[in-house]
């Protein structure tokens, strides 16, 4: 005789195989975190999916672990299944830049190409002759952003972006962009800026950034090409980030000292911060006889005024002196966004023995590690 059927048992299992990956329910998450899972032990997808990363010391390989692998791997999935996108081409050409996601341009202009809305992404170049721009640096003048007007004679090539609109017929077109707009926003004149010795390229990709944002913005999800964040982008002395546009927040003036607590100083030909000891406040006269207790205190004071001036100049010139928090920070974030090994990055700069936190680093040691690193686009 045949066995009874289990209706229950066939209802789950068809709900089961009819999930689709998504938050909506059990199964779909389950299905979503399987996926991500998979995706997390492969080593072709980027660092940042990956749930274990090799790092190399020496002849040594040790294994790190990720915990924001899985997470990263989900929320990949998920815009791969909005932009109905294959998760591993989202993943390979979605780029963090100091904290902040971004596509890069070569993916923009293929997602507009493959969308099925436009003719191909075709690019119009012209050139408008040598023209002297005015455009402005930002300088640290007494531990306070100033900014200084320069002039620079430049070749102004001046690039559109423009597709047919399918439905329609119409030609639509993207936002002029030009070399004196590279300029004058502060794009050209960055430490490694690609704007110098690519500029053809780097006008066809901000147009198409441009174009996608204008016209298709569902496709980049309201974020940025990678070049666009590490145009607008600015590394403050202390390893921090400036983003135009947000609210600027004055760096700290040094208190008068009340004791032995150190004061902190930029040197502004090199924008190296300093850890000095602070001058010591002469002591007010006191008459031992008045009170013998506070006129011990006014002889010790008046002592360590006279030596104050000495520790803080040794302070300030003593060699190796340490790096701070802010630096190795910035260390260690340049390195994690271009997908670096900090272990080979201290090998090439020649400091063997540095420990991989950076606890040890020196301002000649991070001066070292940043040469090392790649310049950015």
């Amino acid at each position: 005789m045949n066995a009874p059927i289990n209706h229950n048992a066939l209802a789950t299992v068809s709900d089961s195989s009819n999930a689709v990956m998504g938050f909506g329910n059990a199964n779909s998450f389950e299905l979503m975190q399987r996926a991500a899972k998979l995706l997390a032990n492969s080593t072709l997808v980027p660092a940042q999916y990956r749930q274990f990363n090799e790092k190399k010391r020496g002849s040594e390989i040790d294994l790190i672990e990720n915990p924001s692998a899985i997470a990263n791997c989900v929320v990949a999935l998920n815009m791969a299944q909005r932009m109905k996108a294959d998760p591993l081409m989202v993943m390979q050409n979605l780029y963090v830049v100091e904290g902040r996601p971004s596509w890069s341009s070569q993916w923009i202009i293929a997602a507009i190409n493959g969308c099925g809305r436009f003719s191909p992404l075709r690019f119009e170049l012209t050139d408008l002759g040598a023209k002297e721009v005015e455009y402005t640096v930002v300088e640290w003048v007494d531990r306070q952003r100033v900014n200084k007007k320069l002039k620079t004679t430049i070749r102004n090539w001046q690039c559109v972006a423009w597709a047919i609109e399918l439905a329609t017929g119409d030609r639509v077109d993207s936002p002029k962009v030009s070399m004196e707009m590279a300029v004058k926003e502060g794009w050209y004149g960055k430490n490694g800026s690609k704007w110098q010795t690519m500029e053809e390229v780097m006008l066809r990709y901000r147009t198409a950034s441009f174009f996608g944002k204008l016209y298709a913005p569902e496709l980049l999800m309201g974020m940025q090409s990678v070049e666009e964040v590490q145009d607008i982008l600015t590394m403050q002395p202390d390893g921090s980030v400036y983003v135009p546009g947000k609210p600027e927040v004055s760096m700290p003036q040094a208190k008068p000292a009340t004791g032995h607590d150190s004061v902190t100083t930029v040197d502004q030909s090199t924008g190296e911060i300093h850890n000095t000891e602070p001058e010591a406040k002469p002591a007010q006269a006191i008459d031992p006889a008045d009170n013998p207790e506070a006129g011990a205190d006014a002889s010790n004071a008046e002592d360590k005024t006279d030596i104050a001036p000495a520790k803080a100049k040794r302070a300030a010139s003593e060699p190796g002196a340490m790096a701070t928090e802010g630096e190795r920070k910035f260390i260690i974030n340049r390195v994690r966004s271009a997908g670096k090994d900090l272990a080979e990055l201290i090998t090439a700069a020649g400091l063997e023995g540095l420990k991989v936190d950076l606890s040890d680093l020196t301002k000649d040691g991070f001066i070292a590690l940043k040469d090392q690193l790649p310049k950015s686009a």
